[in-house]
């Protein structure tokens, strides 16, 4: 049976993309459950080395928990 077009295979990388042209931040937690992305911090460093300006913030929770939250600042 013929399919109906091209199968698109869309990578992790490109994901992370679009959710910062989109969203303007991420966290490692909304890669991995959005994306299957376990790998953020490779991603945005692959990012950053292309050109993107991406900061790190340091979030710290009530209990004590800390993460970072990735910003896209708008420019690659």
């Amino acid at each position: 049976m013929k399919g109906t077009g091209k199968i698109r295979k869309v990578n992790k990388y490109s994901l992370i993309q679009q959710h910062l042209i989109k969203k303007g931040k991420i966290t490692s937690w909304e890669a991995i459950i959005k994306y299957n992305a376990t790998r953020l911090s490779d991603i945005i460093w692959k990012l950053r080395n292309a050109g993107w300006d991406i900061t790190s913030e340091w979030v710290t929770k009530k209990d004590g928990t800390r993460y970072t939250v990735y910003h896209w600042r708008g420019q690659k």
